[in-house]
Protein backbone atom coordinates (compact mmCIF):
# COMPACT_ATOMS: atom_id res chain seq x y z
CA UNK A 1 0.00 0.00 0.00
CA UNK A 2 1.08 3.59 -0.54
CA UNK A 3 2.20 5.77 2.36
CA UNK A 4 1.60 9.43 3.11
CA UNK A 5 1.84 12.46 0.84
CA UNK A 6 4.18 15.28 1.85
CA UNK A 7 2.33 18.60 1.50
CA UNK A 8 4.51 21.44 0.20
CA UNK A 9 1.91 24.08 -0.72
CA UNK A 10 -1.67 25.19 0.07
CA UNK A 11 -2.74 24.37 -3.48
CA UNK A 12 -1.51 20.78 -3.13
CA UNK A 13 -3.59 20.32 0.02
CA UNK A 14 -6.67 21.87 -1.61
CA UNK A 15 -6.36 19.49 -4.55
CA UNK A 16 -5.98 16.53 -2.22
CA UNK A 17 -9.08 17.49 -0.21
CA UNK A 18 -11.17 17.63 -3.39
CA UNK A 19 -9.86 14.38 -4.88
CA UNK A 20 -10.05 11.96 -1.93
CA UNK A 21 -13.12 11.10 0.12
CA UNK A 22 -11.23 10.93 3.42
CA UNK A 23 -7.95 12.76 4.04
CA UNK A 24 -5.89 12.39 7.23
CA UNK A 25 -3.32 15.15 7.78
CA UNK A 26 -0.42 14.88 10.22
CA UNK A 27 0.92 18.28 11.31
CA UNK A 28 4.40 17.71 12.79
CA UNK A 29 7.73 19.29 13.70
CA UNK A 30 11.04 17.62 13.01
CA UNK A 31 12.46 18.36 16.47
CA UNK A 32 9.43 17.48 18.64
CA UNK A 33 9.92 14.38 20.82
CA UNK A 34 6.15 13.76 20.79
CA UNK A 35 6.11 13.87 16.98
CA UNK A 36 9.04 11.45 16.85
CA UNK A 37 7.08 9.09 19.09
CA UNK A 38 3.79 9.14 17.17
CA UNK A 39 5.08 9.42 13.58
CA UNK A 40 5.97 5.70 13.22
CA UNK A 41 2.41 4.80 14.27
CA UNK A 42 1.02 7.24 11.71
CA UNK A 43 3.29 5.89 8.98
CA UNK A 44 2.15 2.34 9.73
CA UNK A 45 -1.52 3.35 9.51
CA UNK A 46 -0.83 5.17 6.24
CA UNK A 47 0.89 2.12 4.78
CA UNK A 48 -1.92 -0.27 5.70
CA UNK A 49 -5.07 1.86 5.26
CA UNK A 50 -4.38 4.10 2.23
CA UNK A 51 -6.90 3.61 -0.57
CA UNK A 52 -6.49 5.75 -3.72
CA UNK A 53 -9.37 8.23 -4.00
CA UNK A 54 -10.96 6.99 -0.76
CA UNK A 55 -8.49 7.31 2.12
CA UNK A 56 -5.36 9.44 1.73
CA UNK A 57 -2.72 10.22 4.35
CA UNK A 58 -0.72 13.44 4.25
CA UNK A 59 2.00 15.19 6.25
CA UNK A 60 2.49 18.91 6.83
CA UNK A 61 5.69 20.28 8.36
CA UNK A 62 4.14 22.94 10.60
CA UNK A 63 7.28 25.12 10.54
CA UNK A 64 7.87 25.00 6.79
CA UNK A 65 4.15 25.39 5.98
CA UNK A 66 3.25 27.89 8.68
CA UNK A 67 0.32 29.42 6.78
CA UNK A 68 -1.41 26.04 6.44
CA UNK A 69 -0.78 25.20 10.10
CA UNK A 70 -2.17 28.55 11.25
CA UNK A 71 -5.30 28.23 9.09
CA UNK A 72 -6.16 24.95 10.86
CA UNK A 73 -4.92 25.99 14.34
CA UNK A 74 -2.28 23.28 14.17
CA UNK A 75 0.81 25.24 15.22
CA UNK A 76 1.56 23.03 18.25
CA UNK A 77 2.18 19.54 16.82
CA UNK A 78 1.53 16.73 16.86
CA UNK A 79 -1.93 17.51 15.49
CA UNK A 80 -3.97 15.14 13.33
CA UNK A 81 -6.95 16.46 11.34
CA UNK A 82 -9.33 14.23 9.40
CA UNK A 83 -11.41 15.56 6.50
CA UNK A 84 -14.42 13.89 4.92
CA UNK A 85 -15.58 15.20 1.52
CA UNK A 86 -13.34 18.24 1.97
CA UNK A 87 -14.66 19.21 5.41
CA UNK A 88 -12.97 18.80 8.77
CA UNK A 89 -14.68 16.14 10.91
CA UNK A 90 -12.09 15.25 13.54
CA UNK A 91 -9.07 16.78 15.24
CA UNK A 92 -6.68 14.88 17.53
CA UNK A 93 -3.77 16.44 19.42
CA UNK A 94 -0.85 14.89 21.24
CA UNK A 95 0.97 11.57 20.98
CA UNK A 96 -1.84 9.12 21.77
CA UNK A 97 -1.38 6.10 19.44
CA UNK A 98 -4.54 4.29 20.57
CA UNK A 99 -6.80 7.30 20.11
CA UNK A 100 -5.30 8.14 16.73
CA UNK A 101 -5.55 4.55 15.51
CA UNK A 102 -9.18 4.16 16.61
CA UNK A 103 -10.35 7.37 14.95
CA UNK A 104 -8.59 6.64 11.66
CA UNK A 105 -9.68 3.00 11.50
CA UNK A 106 -13.31 3.95 12.11
CA UNK A 107 -13.33 6.42 9.21
CA UNK A 108 -11.39 4.05 6.97
CA UNK A 109 -14.05 1.40 7.61
CA UNK A 110 -16.69 3.89 6.41
CA UNK A 111 -14.74 4.39 3.20
CA UNK A 112 -14.75 0.65 2.58
CA UNK A 113 -18.52 0.44 3.01
CA UNK A 114 -21.27 0.59 0.35
CA UNK A 115 -20.98 3.48 -2.08
CA UNK A 116 -17.34 4.11 -1.21
CA UNK A 117 -16.49 5.06 -4.78
CA UNK A 118 -18.53 8.25 -4.38
CA UNK A 119 -19.49 8.17 -8.05
CA UNK A 120 -22.47 9.56 -9.91
CA UNK A 121 -25.67 8.46 -8.25
CA UNK A 122 -23.98 6.51 -5.45
CA UNK A 123 -23.52 7.12 -1.77
CA UNK A 124 -20.57 9.37 -1.10
CA UNK A 125 -20.63 9.57 2.67
CA UNK A 126 -21.95 7.98 5.81
CA UNK A 127 -25.10 10.09 5.97
CA UNK A 128 -24.10 11.46 9.36
CA UNK A 129 -22.16 14.66 10.02
CA UNK A 130 -20.57 16.39 7.09
CA UNK A 131 -22.02 16.62 3.58
CA UNK A 132 -22.16 12.86 3.03
CA UNK A 133 -25.02 10.69 1.84
CA UNK A 134 -26.66 9.89 -1.47
CA UNK A 135 -26.14 12.34 -4.31
CA UNK A 136 -27.64 12.27 -7.78
CA UNK A 137 -24.71 13.97 -9.50
CA UNK A 138 -20.96 14.25 -9.18
CA UNK A 139 -19.18 17.13 -7.48
CA UNK A 140 -17.48 19.89 -9.46
CA UNK A 141 -13.76 19.86 -8.85
CA UNK A 142 -12.71 21.81 -5.79
CA UNK A 143 -16.17 21.91 -4.16
CA UNK A 144 -17.98 19.77 -1.61
CA UNK A 145 -21.49 18.81 -0.59
CA UNK A 146 -22.46 21.42 2.02
CA UNK A 147 -26.06 20.29 2.55
CA UNK A 148 -25.18 19.58 6.17
CA UNK A 149 -25.09 23.38 6.65
CA UNK A 150 -28.86 23.58 6.13
CA UNK A 151 -30.59 24.77 9.32
CA UNK A 152 -33.45 22.25 9.28
CA UNK A 153 -35.19 24.01 12.17
CA UNK A 154 -35.83 27.05 9.99
CA UNK A 155 -36.98 25.30 6.81
CA UNK A 156 -40.30 26.43 5.36
CA UNK A 157 -42.25 25.04 2.39
CA UNK A 158 -45.41 26.60 0.97
CA UNK A 159 -48.14 24.78 -1.01
CA UNK A 160 -47.01 21.24 -0.16
CA UNK A 161 -49.42 18.31 -0.03
CA UNK A 162 -49.57 16.92 3.51
CA UNK A 163 -50.04 13.35 2.23
CA UNK A 164 -46.36 13.27 1.29
CA UNK A 165 -43.08 13.83 3.11
CA UNK A 166 -42.41 17.05 5.01
CA UNK A 167 -39.88 19.68 4.06
CA UNK A 168 -37.02 17.91 5.87
CA UNK A 169 -37.50 14.97 3.52
CA UNK A 170 -35.90 17.04 0.76
CA UNK A 171 -32.57 17.04 2.60
CA UNK A 172 -32.44 13.41 3.70
CA UNK A 173 -29.14 11.66 2.94
CA UNK A 174 -30.76 8.42 1.79
CA UNK A 175 -31.45 7.47 -1.81
CA UNK A 176 -35.07 8.26 -2.80
CA UNK A 177 -37.16 5.14 -2.28
CA UNK A 178 -38.57 5.02 -5.81
CA UNK A 179 -35.08 5.20 -7.29
CA UNK A 180 -33.95 2.40 -5.00
CA UNK A 181 -36.91 0.25 -6.07
CA UNK A 182 -36.75 1.15 -9.77
CA UNK A 183 -38.97 3.25 -11.98
CA UNK A 184 -42.51 2.31 -12.95
CA UNK A 185 -45.66 1.24 -11.15
CA UNK A 186 -43.87 -1.22 -8.90
CA UNK A 187 -41.99 1.66 -7.33
CA UNK A 188 -44.85 4.09 -7.11
CA UNK A 189 -47.13 5.60 -4.56
CA UNK A 190 -49.25 2.79 -3.17
CA UNK A 191 -50.80 3.13 0.25
CA UNK A 192 -48.02 1.13 1.90
CA UNK A 193 -45.17 2.85 0.05
CA UNK A 194 -42.87 5.26 1.81
CA UNK A 195 -43.68 8.65 0.33
CA UNK A 196 -40.28 10.22 0.92
CA UNK A 197 -40.74 13.13 -1.45
CA UNK A 198 -42.66 16.40 -1.68
CA UNK A 199 -45.55 17.23 -4.00
CA UNK A 200 -47.32 20.54 -4.49
CA UNK A 201 -50.95 20.83 -3.41
CA UNK A 202 -53.40 23.09 -5.23
CA UNK A 203 -51.25 23.83 -8.30
CA UNK A 204 -47.72 23.36 -9.66
CA UNK A 205 -46.00 25.98 -7.51
CA UNK A 206 -43.72 25.37 -4.52
CA UNK A 207 -41.90 27.96 -2.41
CA UNK A 208 -38.99 26.66 -0.31
CA UNK A 209 -37.04 28.69 2.26
CA UNK A 210 -33.61 27.27 3.19
CA UNK A 211 -31.56 28.98 5.93
CA UNK A 212 -27.94 27.94 6.59
CA UNK A 213 -25.98 27.59 9.81
CA UNK A 214 -22.99 29.36 8.23
CA UNK A 215 -22.36 31.65 5.30
CA UNK A 216 -21.79 29.67 2.10
CA UNK A 217 -20.42 30.05 -1.36
CA UNK A 218 -22.97 28.11 -3.41
CA UNK A 219 -21.71 26.70 -6.70
CA UNK A 220 -24.40 24.19 -7.76
CA UNK A 221 -27.77 22.88 -6.60
CA UNK A 222 -28.78 19.28 -7.35
CA UNK A 223 -32.53 18.64 -7.61
CA UNK A 224 -33.87 15.09 -7.82
CA UNK A 225 -37.42 14.50 -9.11
CA UNK A 226 -38.59 10.99 -9.93
CA UNK A 227 -42.32 11.09 -10.83
CA UNK A 228 -43.97 7.64 -10.94
CA UNK A 229 -47.48 6.35 -11.62
CA UNK A 230 -49.42 4.13 -9.24
CA UNK A 231 -51.58 1.19 -10.30
CA UNK A 232 -54.77 3.26 -10.16
CA UNK A 233 -53.26 6.50 -11.43
CA UNK A 234 -53.81 7.93 -14.90
CA UNK A 235 -50.77 9.21 -16.77
CA UNK A 236 -52.14 12.76 -16.75
CA UNK A 237 -52.26 12.62 -12.94
CA UNK A 238 -48.55 11.82 -12.59
CA UNK A 239 -46.77 14.78 -10.92
CA UNK A 240 -44.40 16.92 -12.94
CA UNK A 241 -40.73 17.68 -12.68
CA UNK A 242 -39.87 21.33 -11.95
CA UNK A 243 -39.39 23.45 -15.05
CA UNK A 244 -39.15 27.15 -14.17
CA UNK A 245 -37.15 27.80 -11.00
CA UNK A 246 -36.28 31.18 -9.48
CA UNK A 247 -33.61 31.57 -6.77
CA UNK A 248 -33.39 34.40 -4.23
CA UNK A 249 -30.64 34.81 -1.62
CA UNK A 250 -30.33 36.23 1.90
CA UNK A 251 -34.01 36.68 2.70
CA UNK A 252 -35.05 36.73 6.36
CA UNK A 253 -38.10 34.54 5.75
CA UNK A 254 -39.98 32.72 3.03
CA UNK A 255 -41.55 34.74 0.24
CA UNK A 256 -45.21 34.72 -0.68
CA UNK A 257 -46.08 33.71 -4.23
CA UNK A 258 -47.28 37.18 -5.17
CA UNK A 259 -44.30 38.78 -3.44
CA UNK A 260 -41.87 36.61 -5.42
CA UNK A 261 -43.36 37.80 -8.68
CA UNK A 262 -42.52 41.42 -7.75
CA UNK A 263 -38.89 40.70 -6.78
CA UNK A 264 -36.06 40.17 -9.25
CA UNK A 265 -34.60 36.69 -8.79
CA UNK A 266 -30.88 36.31 -8.20
CA UNK A 267 -30.96 33.68 -10.96
CA UNK A 268 -33.67 31.82 -12.90
CA UNK A 269 -33.67 28.49 -14.72
CA UNK A 270 -35.80 26.88 -17.44
CA UNK A 271 -35.09 23.16 -17.16
CA UNK A 272 -35.47 20.93 -20.23
CA UNK A 273 -36.18 17.17 -20.24
CA UNK A 274 -32.57 16.64 -21.34
CA UNK A 275 -31.31 18.31 -18.14
CA UNK A 276 -32.51 15.34 -16.04
CA UNK A 277 -30.16 12.38 -15.73
CA UNK A 278 -31.92 9.16 -16.77
CA UNK A 279 -30.33 7.06 -14.03
CA UNK A 280 -30.63 9.35 -11.02
CA UNK A 281 -33.54 11.64 -12.03
CA UNK A 282 -31.38 14.59 -11.04
CA UNK A 283 -30.80 17.99 -12.66
CA UNK A 284 -27.93 20.35 -11.83
CA UNK A 285 -28.57 24.06 -11.39
CA UNK A 286 -25.17 25.56 -12.15
CA UNK A 287 -25.15 29.01 -10.59
CA UNK A 288 -23.53 32.27 -11.59
CA UNK A 289 -20.99 31.70 -8.86
CA UNK A 290 -20.03 35.36 -8.49
CA UNK A 291 -23.62 36.13 -7.31
CA UNK A 292 -23.65 33.39 -4.66
CA UNK A 293 -20.51 34.24 -2.65
CA UNK A 294 -21.99 35.09 0.77
CA UNK A 295 -25.22 33.16 1.10
CA UNK A 296 -26.98 32.90 4.47
CA UNK A 297 -30.30 31.68 3.05
CA UNK A 298 -31.91 30.59 -0.21
CA UNK A 299 -35.48 30.79 -1.47
CA UNK A 300 -36.26 28.32 -4.24
CA UNK A 301 -39.47 29.11 -6.13
CA UNK A 302 -40.79 26.43 -8.49
CA UNK A 303 -43.07 28.48 -10.76
CA UNK A 304 -44.29 25.61 -12.96
CA UNK A 305 -43.61 22.03 -14.00
CA UNK A 306 -42.65 20.27 -17.22
CA UNK A 307 -45.95 19.14 -18.74
CA UNK A 308 -49.69 19.56 -18.40
CA UNK A 309 -50.27 18.15 -14.92
CA UNK A 310 -51.34 20.04 -11.83
CA UNK A 311 -48.72 18.97 -9.29
CA UNK A 312 -44.93 19.24 -9.07
CA UNK A 313 -42.67 16.75 -7.30
CA UNK A 314 -39.22 17.04 -5.68
CA UNK A 315 -37.47 14.09 -4.00
CA UNK A 316 -34.12 15.51 -2.86
CA UNK A 317 -32.07 18.71 -2.89
CA UNK A 318 -28.29 18.90 -2.38
CA UNK A 319 -26.27 22.10 -1.98
CA UNK A 320 -22.74 22.14 -3.44
CA UNK A 321 -20.14 24.80 -2.67
CA UNK A 322 -17.91 25.98 0.18
CA UNK A 323 -18.57 26.67 3.83
CA UNK A 324 -17.41 29.79 5.64
CA UNK A 325 -14.63 27.75 7.23
CA UNK A 326 -13.51 26.59 3.81
CA UNK A 327 -13.18 30.19 2.63
CA UNK A 328 -10.37 30.80 5.16
CA UNK A 329 -8.24 28.49 3.06
CA UNK A 330 -9.13 30.63 0.05
CA UNK A 331 -6.91 33.36 1.48
CA UNK A 332 -3.99 31.09 0.73
CA UNK A 333 -5.11 29.58 -2.54
CA UNK A 334 -8.00 30.29 -4.89
CA UNK A 335 -9.92 27.09 -5.64
CA UNK A 336 -11.71 26.98 -9.00
CA UNK A 337 -12.86 29.80 -11.21
CA UNK A 338 -15.87 32.05 -10.89
CA UNK A 339 -18.44 31.04 -13.44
Amino acid sequence: MSGSVQITSPSQLSTLLSSSRIVVVNFYNEWSPACKTINPVYDQLASSLSRPGNVTFAKVNAEQQGQIAQSYSATSPPVFIIFRNGQQVSKTTGANPTQLSNVIKQLAAEAEGPGASGGFGEASGSGGSGGGGWRGAGLPRGYTDVTDQVDVRGLDLLNSDGDFGGVRTLFETTQPSTLAAGKGKAAATGSDAKKDWVESDVDEQLMLYVPFTSTLKVHTIHITSNPTAGDDEDEDEVPLRPKTIHLYINKQHNLGFEEAEDIQATQSFELKPSDWDDKTATAKLELRFVKFQNVSSLVLFVADGEGDGEKTRIDRIRIIGETGEKRDMGKLEKVGQDD
